[in-house]
Order: structure tokens, then sequence, then C-alpha cells
């Protein structure tokens, strides 16, 4: 069996062209999306039409469940900006999408953990941000991946929202976020403040394989146009998307003023001051 992985797509449908060109060539039994396909201010609603069209498995992520659960004044700005542009059908299949998965064969999906969706998992905010350079989180331990684990025995569990790619073998279960294919960084306040960067500005996605010795994982850096998705981000008043999207680093940490503020209501708490 062969899985590829992507997560955290957030509307960049460049990024998603590329790595599909590049699946094409993978012999891929099997492609499982794991949420937070359309929020951010690039191409939520041509994102969906493409996704919807291939109908590979999907769950939502965090952010499909506060676009369609929050009412447009509380809702960040992300969300915001993909909410306005999706129509009926759109809401539609994003409301119908299971919040976890079990493809079979021993393989578990979900968004952040098996029981929450805003829940890191292979890493953990801390006190410090930018103390010794620190970007205020770590690697999880493997005391801490068990707990988030809870009950869920499966050999491979795959997950995102972190956009960062990571895996850890913990006991018997192997937990994989293949990180982000649409923004590669971005800043958050919820619990310590702290910045995810991958360091780079590639799409980032993973092959999952299972083999007579176990499963095995590669991790995939795809190029693209990120001055595109980049220039995208800032004519929809989104400068701190596009400082993330060129460099896969956190620059600019709020919404610029102007276009956002006229065009979408400022957020709070997980999805407000983050990029996302």
């Amino acid at each position: 069996m062969r899985i590829a992985v992507v997560s955290d797509i957030h509307g960049n449908l460049p990024a998603l062209e590329a790595v599909l060109d590049e699946m094409a060539q993978a012999q891929l039994d099997l492609t499982v999306n794991l949420g937070d396909i359309v929020s951010g201010p690039l191409w939520p609603r041509e994102t969906t039409a493409r996704l919807r069209a291939l109908g590979w498995p999907t769950i939502r992520g965090n952010h499909e469940r506060q676009l369609l659960a929050a009412a447009t004044e509380r809702m960040a700005p992300a969300d915001a900006f993909a909410r306005a542009r999706l129509d009926d059908d759109d809401l539609q299949w994003l409301a119908g999408l299971p919040a976890t998965l079990d493809l079979g064969g021993g393989v578990w999906c979900c968004h952040g953990t098996p029981w929450n969706d805003l829940q890191y998992f292979l890493e953990t905010a801390m006190p410090g941000l930018g103390r010794h350079g620190s970007r205020g989180v770590r690697a999880a331990t493997a005391n801490e991946v068990t707990d988030r684990l809870g009950t869920l025995a499966a050999p491979l569990v795959l997950c995102g929202h972190t956009h960062m790619p990571r895996a850890l073998q913990c006991g018997p279960t192997l937990v994989v976020n293949p990180g982000s294919v649409g923004l590669p960084a971005f800043d958050d306040n919820h619990l310590h403040p702290h910045h995810m960067e991958t360091g780079s500005p590639h799409a980032r996605w993973a092959i999952v394989e299972r083999g007579p010795r176990g499963w095995q994982v590669q991790q995939r850096l795809t190029a693209y146009d990120w001055e595109a998705a980049a220039q995208r981000a800032e004519s929809n008043g989104r400068g701190d998307w596009a400082d993330a999207l060129r460099t896969g680093r956190v620059g600019r940490t709020e919404p610029d003023p102007g276009l956002a503020a006229a065009r979408t209501p400022a957020g709070q708490g997980h999805a407000g001051r983050r990029q996302k």
C-alpha cells in the first residue's frame, strides 16, 4: 500500500497543482487529505473545485469547522475570506467531511489529534518565544504523544495542523505529519506565543508505504511558483502570508491595514493573530 498524504492546503492552488504533477509520477494507490483546505487569502473557491473533482478521502480541519460554525463577524480573516467566496455547494461539501477517518488496514487519519482538531500532536508550545532564538515550540516527547494518542491503537496515524513535517514512532504506532502543502510558516498565540517555520517555501507532503518491515515514510518538498502565491496574498492585504510563502519563515505577524480591514473582520484566538 502506497499512500500520498497532504494537509493544510489553505487555498494555495499553485502549490497543490505542483504536488499533483509529482504525484502523477509516484505510482500511488491512494491519496488522503487531512484538512484545512481553503482558509486563507489565496484561491479558496478554485481549490475547492479542484479537490471536489479529485474525490480523495478527505477530513475537515479546524478551519473548516470554524468557517462553517462561526458568525461572520466573529471569524478570523483567513476563514472569512474563504467563506465569502464559497458557494452553497462548496459549503455543503465541507460540512459533509468527517472529523476523522479510518482508512482501513490500520491507518487512522485526524487533523490535530484523534480527539481535538486544535491540539498539536508532534509538537508542544512552550513559553519563551524569542528567548535565545527560541520559536516557542519544541518536538513533543514520547510520553506526550502517547497521552495524545489516548486509547487509539493503530499501526499508522496521519495528522496535520502544525504544518511541520515530522514522524515519531510511539510504541507500536507511527505518527506522521506531512507538513503543509500551502503555508510553510505561521505565528500563533494559542497556549503560548510561538512560530511554526519550515525554513523554505516549498510545498510539503508525504508518501507512506507499507512494506515487509512495516511503514516507511518519504517526506517530500515540491517547488512551485511561490512568488505568485505571495503576490496573491499581498493583493488581498495579507503581507504576513506573503512573507511566509516567500521564505518559509514568519515575517510580518499581523494583517496589513486598509484592504484586509475593509474586506474581513478581525479574528481572535487560535486563528486570529496567527497567519492562518
